[in-house]
């Protein structure tokens, strides 16, 4: 087995004899710079009466070995699968992976917007799609349209066709009438800090020529803005602080200050289990093996293009360093059985298995589907990214 090429170990642990749980990797990283930098998570809008570190999410892990221990989390699930479809884009694009794909282009006052079915918050189900057409046609009367309303629990081959992405990350279509059919994520995973302490910082801005006053509003509506000096007539004056233009000091401010911890931990797993679960019609098992055996490899390629480098940045002030990783495949009641594996080897196998696939009847397209947004989902595109462009001037 150990010697067995990669494509094989993922044959047969989705195989009817499996003898393992999950395709696991487990990876500790530092942040950039070592122990004790500070690590910038994710803030989320708790409340303006909370503590301004209660905007992280704080909480308690059981870990083996150590009991209950305070974390801090850095990337969540959904976080973690967008960074591993982002990585699969890149890679098709670079002309490195063959992988079907839906492609939006829609231009804009400020240029064009590129979205695709690696970036659709509900990937086969989304409403860019819906909202779309294929040739002229409405996408869901299209026939690729149609093909993917042909996917049930017992056949899921129109989304291994037309978007297997589905089937790893999960997808559900809740914008449509009728009872669809549910695919929870079959690739999780998510990073944490352990044993955070909050760091405290100010925020502020201190301009180079400490100009003060206010904005001549009347100035400002002809497209220009006037200055109002900071005598006691100005201040009594209508007018933005310069501050509120981009101009002038800002005091500081409470804002996150970050972390530090000892480490960051980070875990990503395939479930084997629900692999089993997926139906390919009336197909032969080794075809079923074959296109469980491809799912697999895919989610594989997408964490070792998104992560299997020395180093990954999550966020600003988020750049970690990695110490150490396992991959491999977990045995029933613990342990690892390790996966030697590169990115261009995760890569490779993908291949080999997507084309044993196709050689048993399951195929799986690489090309590229055009679609253009309706009139009334184009006007939302430009508007949105000219108030992207607004608040970038201001």
């Amino acid at each position: 087995m150990a010697n067995a090429s990669l494509s094989a170990r993922l044959w047969d642990a989705v195989g009817e004899e499996r003898q393992h749980t999950a395709l696991v990797v487990q990876a500790v990283y530092q942040g950039a710079g070592g122990t004790g930098a500070t690590v910038m998570p994710p803030t989320y809008p708790i409340g303006d009466n909370d503590p301004i570190h209660k905007k992280y999410l704080l909480h308690d892990r059981l870990v083996p070995g150590e009991g209950r221990v305070p974390v801090v989390t850095l990337d969540q699930e959904q976080a973690q699968a967008n960074r591993v479809e982002e990585a699969l884009l890149r890679a098709r694009d670079k002309g490195r992976l063959r992988y079907p794909l839906f492609e939006m282009r829609s231009e804009t006052p400020y240029g064009e917007v590129r979205l695709t079915s690696l970036d659709f918050p509900h990937r086969y189900a989304d409403a860019y799609l819906r909202d779309s057409t294929v040739d002229g046609v409405r996408f869901d009367k299209s026939e690729v349209g149609q093909l993917l309303r042909q996917t049930s629990a017992g056949d899921v081959r129109p989304l291994f066709t037309r978007d297997p992405g589905s089937l790893v990350f999960g997808a559900w279509d809740s914008h449509r009438k009728g009872r669809w059919p549910k695919f929870a994520r079959l690739y999780a995973a998510y990073m944490h800090g352990v044993d955070p302490v909050l760091g405290v910082r100010r925020g502020g801005r201190l301009d180079p020529q400490n100009l003060t006053g206010r904005v001549d509003d009347k100035k400002k509506a002809e497209g220009d803005w006037g200055h109002l000096p900071p005598s006691s007539e100005a201040k009594k004056a209508p007018g933005e602080k310069l501050s509120e233009i981009g101009h002038g000091n800002i005091a500081p401010n409470p804002v996150p200050g970050g972390v530090t911890v000892r480490e960051v931990r980070r875990m990503a797993s395939v479930s084997l289990a629900g692999l089993e679960r997926l139906e390919f019609g009336d197909v032969s098992e080794d075809a079923a093996t074959a296109a469980r055996a491809t799912l697999a490899a895919l989610a594989l390629a997408g964490d070792r293009l998104a992560f299997g480098k020395p180093s990954v940045w999550l966020r600003s002030g988020c750049d970690l360093a990695k110490q150490s990783e396992t991959v491999g495949l977990e045995r029933p009641g613990g342990g690892v059985d390790e996966l030697d594996v590169s990115v261009q080897q995760a890569l490779d196998a993908f291949h080999e298995l997507r084309d044993k696939a196709d050689g048993f009847g399951v195929v799986m397209g690489e090309d590229t589907i055009v679609v253009e947004p309706i009139s009334g989902l184009a006007n939302a595109l430009s508007y949105a990214v000219s108030q992207a462009a607004d608040d970038g001037d201001e």
